[in-house]
C-alpha cells in the first residue's frame, strides 16, 4: 500500500473507532433516558466507559503516532473525563517498535545536510528509546565537534519518517471528531471540545519541534544555575535541527530504580525528599516546570568519589532530560499556589479556600463560608495523615466526609486557568514518584519546610501591603461626608426608591448562582486536596480526586436543568 494509501486508511480506522463509540454513547445517554429506561444506563455507565478506555488504549499501541499522545493528553484531563478514562489510561507508555536504522539515518542527513559518518564519529544502529514521535540513539561528536564544544558521549534524537504527515492526519480526524461532539448538547455544555483539540494540537507542535525542545533545556538549565541538585545536558547546537536534537550523554540511574540507588550508597527515602523540594521549586519559585516527570525522565547521578574533601558535601545530583512538555506559571497564578501551599501546611481551612479564589478556580464574589467549614473538617480529620496512614483509613470515612458536605456539592461551573492541568500532572507524577521511593514518604513533611520558607518571603510584604490598605481606607474615610451629604440630599430630592419585585428576582437568581459558586469551591478544594494526597493506589489514594469528579458530572446535569426552569 502505498504511503498515501497507508494515511487514507489510518484516517478510516480513526474515523470508525469514534463513529462507533458515539453512536453507543447517544444511545444510552440520550435515547434510552428519553424512554424511560435511564436506569439502564446509568446502571452500566462505570463499566462502559472503562471498556471504551481500554479499546482506545489497544487503538493507540497499535497505530502510535499522535493516538499514544492523545491517551496521555486524555488521562491528564481530570475536569472533563471521568475517572474510569483517566485511570485507564494514566498507564499508557510511548513506546512502539524502533523504525529501520536505515531509514533513520536518510532522516538525519537530510535534516544536517551532511553523511552520518561526518556528522559523528559514530552512531549507535540500536535505538536507546523509540517512541511515537522519534527515536533516540547514542552518539559520539567528531573530533572537530567534540574540541569546539567540550564534550564527546551524546545523544541523538531523531523524528520517524513521515511522522509530519502523521500529525497532520491525526489532527485532522480529531477535528472532524471535535466538530461532531460540539453539536451534542450535553458535550457542549461542559466543555469546549474545538478547543480542547487546539490546545493539544498546539502543544503536540511544539514537542515535534526540537529547536523549541532545545530552547527548553536552555532555560531551564538557567533556573537552576549555581542550584548543585540539579543538571540539565547540554545542546549540540552544532548538530540540532528542527528534527533532529543532539544533547550530552547523561544516563545515570533512573530515579526509581531503588536498588540500584541503594547500591551507589544513595537513599531513596533522601531522594524522595529532595525530589519534592526541587519539583516545588520549580512550580511555585520559578514558575517554568517539567510537566512531565516520569522516571524515565529523571536520572540520580552520583559524584565520583574524591570529588570533595568535604563530607558533608553533595553526592549526587537530579539530571533532567526530555524538555518537550514544559509549563510556565504566571505570576499572580504562582502567588495563589503559594497562599495554597502555606494553607495546607498550615491546615488552615479558610486561607486555603482564599488561595484557591487567587489561583482563579472560584469567582470573586463566592460565599466561602461552607467550603471553608469543610476544609477545616478535612484538615482536622485527615490533615499531616502521610499514604501509609491512609491506607488505614476506613473508606467508609471519606464517604461520610462526601455525605455530610454534600448540600455544598450542587451545580459546579468552575474555570481552570492556563497550564493549571500541567500542574495537576506534575504535582501528581511527584507525589506518585515519592511514594514509590519512600512509602512512608509523608507530602506534609515535604511542604511545611518548603512553605515556611515561603512564608519568610513573603513576610517582606507585609508592611508595604499593609501601608496599601491604610492608604485605601484613609481614602474612603476622606470622601465618606460628601458620600453622605449626597446621599442627604437624593432623601431630600425624593429620588430614592426601591424596586422590590425586581430586587427579589435579583436576589433569587444571585441565591442561586451563589450555590453554584460555593459548589465549585468545594469542587476545587477537593482537587487541590487530591493532587497533593494523592499516590499510586488504586482505591484510596485518588478518592478524594474522584469525590471532586463525580459530584461534578452530577452537578453539571443539575445546573442544566436549573437553567431551563429559569428564574421563579
Amino acid at each position: 500500500m502505498t504511503d498515501v494509501g497507508n494515511m487514507r486508511a489510518r484516517y478510516r480506522r480513526i474515523m470508525r473507532f469514534a463513529a462507533r463509540y458515539m453512536v453507543q454513547s447517544w444511545w444510552y445517554e440520550l435515547i434510552l433516558p428519553r424512554v424511560g429506561l435511564g436506569r439502564i444506563s446509568a446502571g452500566n455507565r462505570a463499566a462502559r466507559v472503562q471498556r471504551i478506555a481500554q479499546r482506545f488504549h489497544v487503538l493507540a499501541v497499535d497505530l502510535g503516532g499522535l493516538m499514544i499522545k492523545v491517551g496521555q493528553f486524555m488521562s491528564s484531563r481530570l475536569d472533563v473525563l471521568p475517572p474510569e478514562i483517566t485511570k485507564e489510561l494514566e498507564g499508557l507508555q510511548d513506546e512502539v517498535p524502533p523504525v529501520d536504522f536505515a531509514a533513520i539515518r536518510a532522516r538525519a542527513e537530510a535534516e544536517l545536510g551532511v553523511p552520518l559518518e561526518r556528522a559523528f564519529e559514530y552512531v549507535d544502529p540500536t535505538p536507546l528509546a523509540a517512541a511515537s514521535l522519534g527515536q533516540a540513539h547514542r552518539a559520539r561528536l567528531s573530533a572537530a565537534d567534540a574540541a569546539d564544544t567540550g564534550l564527546s558521549d551524546v545523544v541523538v534524537k531523531i523524528q520517524r519518517p513521515g511522522i509530519d504527515e502523521v500529525v497532520a492526519v491525526d489532527l485532522r480526524a480529531l477535528r472532524r471528531v471535535a466538530r461532531w461532539l460540539s453539536r451534542v448538547r450535553i458535550v457542549a455544555t461542559r466543555v469546549d471540545m474545538p478547543s480542547l483539540v487546539e490546545e493539544f494540537a498546539s502543544t503536540t507542535m511544539e514537542e515535534i519541534d526540537y529547536l523549541h525542545e532545545a530552547a527548553n533545556a536552555e532555560r531551564f538549565a538557567e533556573d537552576f544555575i549555581g542550584d548543585a541538585r540539579v543538571a540539565v545536558p547540554e545542546v549540540v547546537w552544532e548538530r540540532t535541527t528542527r528534527r533532529v536534537l543532539t544533547l550530552q550523554d547523561v544516563t545515570a540511574i533512573k530515579i526509581n530504580d531503588v536498588e540500584a540507588l541503594r547500591a551507589a550508597g544513595i537513599d531513596p527515602a533522601e531522594v524522595a525528599k529532595e525530589f519534592a523540594a526541587v519539583m516545588f521549586d520549580q512550580l511555585f519559585a520559578d514558575g517554568f516546570f517539567h510537566a512531565d516527570p516520569h522516571p524515565g525522565n529523571i536520572f540520580v547521578t552520583p559524584h565520583p568519589a574524591g570529588d570533595s574533601a568535604d563530607a558533608d558535601a553533595r553526592r549526587w545530583h537530579f539530571t533532567f532530560i526530555d524538555f518537550g512538555m514544559m509549563g510556565e506559571v504566571p505570576e499572580g497564578l504562582r502567588r495563589g499556589l503559594r497562599r495554597v501551599l502555606i494553607a495546607a501546611a498550615s491546615r488552615d481551612g479558610k486561607g486555603l479556600v482564599d488561595g484557591i479564589r487567587e489561583v482563579g478556580v472560584l469567582l470573586p464574589s463566592a460565599d466561602t463560608v461552607e467550603l471553608e467549614r469543610a476544609m477545616t473538617h478535612l484538615f482536622a480529620r485527615f490533615g499531616g495523615m502521610g499514604f501509609a496512614e491512609l491506607q488505614d483509613v476506613d473508606p467508609r470515612e471519606f464517604r461520610d466526609f462526601g455525605v455530610e458536605f454534600s448540600d455544598v456539592v450542587r451545580t459546579l461551573p468552575f474555570q481552570l486557568p492556563e497550564n493549571f492541568l500541567l500542574i495537576v500532572r506534575a504535582m501528581s507524577l511527584t507525589s506518585g514518584m515519592c511514594s514509590s521511593l519512600d512509602p512512608a514518604f509523608n507530602i506534609w513533611d515535604a511542604i511545611e519546610p518548603y512553605a515556611g520558607r515561603l512564608i519568610r518571603e513573603e513576610s517582606g510584604n507585609v508592611v508595604q501591603a499593609f501601608a496599601k490598605q491604610a492608604v485605601s481606607a484613609a481614602g474612603v474615610v476622606a470622601r465618606l461626608p460628601q458620600r453622605l451629604d449626597d446621599l442627604a440630599t437624593h432623601i431630600e430630592d425624593g429620588r430614592i426608591a426601591v424596586q422590590t419585585p425586581r430586587l427579589d428576582r435579583r436576589l433569587d437568581r444571585l441565591e442561586r448562582a451563589a450555590r453554584r459558586i460555593v459548589s465549585a469551591i468545594l469542587f476545587a478544594g477537593l482537587l487541590v486536596g487530591g493532587i497533593l494526597l494523592r499516590s499510586e493506589d488504586a482505591v484510596l489514594g485518588i478518592v478524594l480526586m474522584a469525590l471532586s469528579v463525580l459530584p461534578l458530572l452530577h452537578a453539571l446535569f443539575a445546573g442544566v436543568v436549573g437553567g431551563r426552569r429559569g428564574p421563579g
